[in-house]
């Protein structure tokens, strides 16, 4: 099923079961004339307000997301979950209602009730759309092409293992060699080639989804492993005992009893990504509005300090590879990399100019990147935007770094405020450290902590920069 078609049916069963939830509810409340009313309800108004409550409260926990073979059973616990939720804040809402026309009726809590039949309309309607999505996958509709990258007993028993599970909704169309020069025992037409030529099998047979299935001898070829997978958006798993081989950047995923663990999932919810945009937002259109006046004055001070431009644009690489421009006041001399060619900046660096080395300790030449913000290119906690030059520099050097790329780059970052510059190649690789366990525990609360202690640099001038 298309994800546009999921989407759309999804809506359409839930816009049908939460308005026949409400109808039935409002029938019990009051065409049955067991309960007392101060007046009669509207019934239209109410019942589209209703909806449009429940459409923005499953849009924003991300139950309209794309489903693709998980648990019916998950499905209706987050519904549950997210339904008690619901109701809670209609209970309240109810009871602030009461004390304004100081009523003190007992029957706000009938909502309950509603509760109760809302999960039995909207639980079936799921349920429905999603054992209708199981039962294409049967019958061979949105299927996705499958390989292992291992030929081993586990790989093996793995395969079968797959095959038979035909409602997991994969299939394994053969083995990836990771070495080019080993030969298996028998002959098999389901090894489709090595590790060096996976980008051509991936196109070659439409693969989506890549298991890992190692010896325990090759477990030191991992990182060299997923880091050859990660392209083409793949979806990318491995067998429970390699666990440790990825410290932490994985879960488990049980499905149809085939335990299997996806590498990078996305670990913020819906919710929490939708409120970190809002946040980007807010925050963005205050600070570029009361910076206004600093914005004047240091635009003023470039100018008067050394000649070139007030501001500084330079393109760097952001979520999923994709290329924007950045803009930021300029804190170096005009043309610093005329004759040097890229190069990192460093501390005392001398391309450095008197105003810059102001604005760079306060980190007031950051204030134009919330332009970059508002336009959704990047946000204001993530890891540094690279230069397309160093991305693939770096990526040909350092296993994962490209990893950096899955999220927004950030203006600050856990590791801008945890490490120094970029000196050496093992500075980068230190702050790759702390860029992929901003990634693995991206959630609000870690953001809010990193703003906080970028406050703190900011105010008393110390911690870290780059440019």
């Amino acid at each position: 099923m298309k994800k546009s078609t999921e989407k759309i049916l999804l809506i359409l069963t839930d816009f049908i079961t939460i308005n026949l939830s409400y109808i039935i509810y409002f029938y019990f409340r009051v065409e049955t004339g067991w309960f007392q009313l101060i007046s009669r309800p509207e019934f239209l108004l109410p019942m589209l307000v209703i909806y449009f409550y429940w459409f923005f409260v499953f849009l924003f926990v991300g139950m309209y997301r794309t489903w693709f073979a998980s648990s019916r059973f998950d499905e209706l616990t987050t519904l549950f979950k997210t339904s008690f939720i619901g109701v809670f804040i209609l209970f309240f809402l109810i009871f602030i209602d009461d004390i304004s026309y100081q009523q003190t009726s007992g029957q706000r809590y009938l909502i309950f009730i509603y509760w109760i039949i809302f999960l039995l309309f909207v639980g079936s309607g799921r349920l429905f759309v999603r054992s209708l999505q199981r039962n294409l996958l049967l019958k061979g509709i949105g299927r996705r092409n499958t390989v292992i990258i291992g030929y081993n007993e586990r790989a093996k028993e793995i395969f079968n293992q797959v095959n038979r599970a035909k409602a997991l909704g994969l299939d394994v169309i053969g083995f990836v060699l990771l070495n080019e020069n080993y030969i298996p025992d028998t002959d098999s037409d389901k090894i489709l080639g090595n590790m060096n030529e996976i980008k051509e099998i991936v196109n070659n047979y439409n693969i989506k989804e890549v298991i890992i299935a190692l010896d325990k001898h090759e477990h030191d070829l991992m990182l060299d492993v997923i880091a050859k997978c990660d392209f083409n958006d793949l979806n990318i798993k491995i067998v429970p005992d390699l666990y440790e081989i990825i410290s932490g950047q994985a879960r488990t995923n049980q499905l149809y009893g085939i335990p299997l663990i996806e590498i990078n999932p996305q670990l913020m919810p819906v919710w929490e990504r939708k409120i970190k945009r809002l946040m980007d937002i807010v925050f963005s259109l205050i600070i570029l509005t009361l910076t206004l006046p600093v914005t004047l004055l240091v635009s003023l001070a470039i100018k008067l300090d050394s000649e070139g431009p007030v501001f500084f644009k330079q393109i760097r690489v952001g979520k999923d590879g994709k290329e924007f421009k950045i803009y930021k006041f300029r804190s170096m001399v005009k043309d610093a990399e005329k004759h040097t060619g890229p190069v990192w900046s460093t501390k005392d660096d001398p391309r450095i100019t008197r105003v810059g080395k102001i604005i760079r300790k306060f980190r007031l030449d950051e204030i134009p990147q919330f332009i970059n913000v508002l336009r959704g290119e990047m946000s204001l906690v993530g890891p540094r935007p690279e230069r397309p030059y160093f991305v693939e520099k770096l990526s040909k050097e350092i296993p994962l770094y490209k990893r950096r790329l899955k999220v927004k780059p950030g203006i600050t970052g856990w590791a801008q405020v945890k490490h120094k510059y970029d000196e050496t190649i093992e500075d980068v690789k230190k702050k790759l450290q702390y860029d992929l366990y901003y990634i693995e525990n991206i959630s609000l609360r870690m953001d809010l902590k990193i703003l906080f202690r970028t406050i703190f640099v900011v105010l008393f001038g110390k911690g870290h920069y780059e440019d």
